[in-house]
């Protein structure tokens, strides 16, 4: 079989948010793939990939899809008795596609009338995240679709706050001063409880208020002036978003990283935010002085994924 690769992701903006209707903004992450092989399954953690693949083929057969994103489950199944794995390097439970790397790569070898990412229309992607969020469903309890959307067309998306996904350019960084990067926090984080944790939240009319009125109209702010180039007022609302997530989303927040989370917002050096569902895994990091910051955060383990 041929081995196509599907890369990580990285959430920029809209965790959470999306849920409820904000814009999100998410980019393939290439320091981390996976791809689909085939092996004699002795060593434990492909028997363990292999395994699992049994139950979701077992979920699949459950689902109903339209025609033209019909799954050969027959083909999957065989496969998997013939021991097919998913031999991966991204990290699970980080917040950067694990799943929905899987679920891409099962989508787009097993995809009966197959398409290729460069050729789906505009109009298909809505329902190629739908289908693809019932698919990752399996590993979360419930998925909007968009890491293995991600994952599988390989290039920038934005979300709609209509649930409308449009292709975006996404301007080349520079070697400057500034940098976007990833805090590992050391800790694997579990999606299904931390989302738990935020429907809980939203039964609270005043969170839901807070919400609305302010975390989307960040993030949405943050998506726009991030498009735009326009870094004044990206670092305005990221203070804003960093500082709501801090008072509201504390419980995603790993307690090693509360203090320091504070001191970026305080100091006006960087600002943090969660990636992914949050509870550990990776954190993500805005700066106009990746020197400076590297200094104030020596003791902790990083990685410039964005110059500007």
């Amino acid at each position: 079989m041929t081995h196509s690769l599907f890369y990580a992701k990285i959430m920029l903006f809209g965790e959470y948010g999306i849920i409820e209707n904000s814009k999100g903004l998410t980019l393939p992450f290439n320091s981390y793939k996976g791809t689909l092989q085939f092996s004699d399954l002795k060593d434990d953690k492909e028997q363990k990939s292999n395994l699992s693949l049994k139950a979701f083929s077992k979920y699949l057969k459950t689902l109903k899809f339209p025609s033209k994103f019909e799954l050969n489950n027959t083909q999957l199944e065989k496969d998997i008795q013939q021991g097919m794995y998913f031999n991966s390097n991204i990290p699970q439970g980080y917040g950067v596609g694990s799943s929905g790397a899987l679920v891409a790569a099962i989508f787009d070898k097993y995809c009966i009338h197959k398409i290729s990412p460069s050729k789906i229309a505009k109009q298909d992607l809505k329902s190629l995240k739908l289908i693809l969020g019932e698919m990752e469903s399996f590993f979360h309890g419930k998925s909007s679709g968009i890491d293995p959307l991600i994952c599988y067309m390989n290039i920038p998306l934005l979300i709609q706050p209509n649930s409308e996904v449009d292709k975006v350019g996404i301007f080349e960084g520079k070697e400057g001063k500034g940098a976007i990067f990833l805090i590992n926090s050391g800790v694997p984080g579990e999606t299904e409880p931390m989302v738990k944790i935020f429907f809980e939240k939203l039964k609270n009319e005043g969170f839901r208020k807070t919400l609305k009125e302010e975390f989307i109209r960040y993030n949405n702010a943050c998506i726009d002036a991030f498009l735009k180039k326009e870094t004044k007022p990206l670092f305005q609302n990221l203070k804003k978003l960093s500082l709501w997530a801090l008072n509201h989303f504390s419980p995603m927040i790993p307690n090693d990283f509360l203090k320091i989370w504070k001191k970026g917002i305080d100091t006006n050096t960087y600002y943090l935010k969660l990636c992914g569902s949050g509870g550990g895994g990776y954190i993500l990091g805005f700066t106009q002085d990746y020197t400076t910051t590297e200094k104030m955060l020596k003791n902790y383990n990083k990685e410039v994924i964005y110059r500007f």
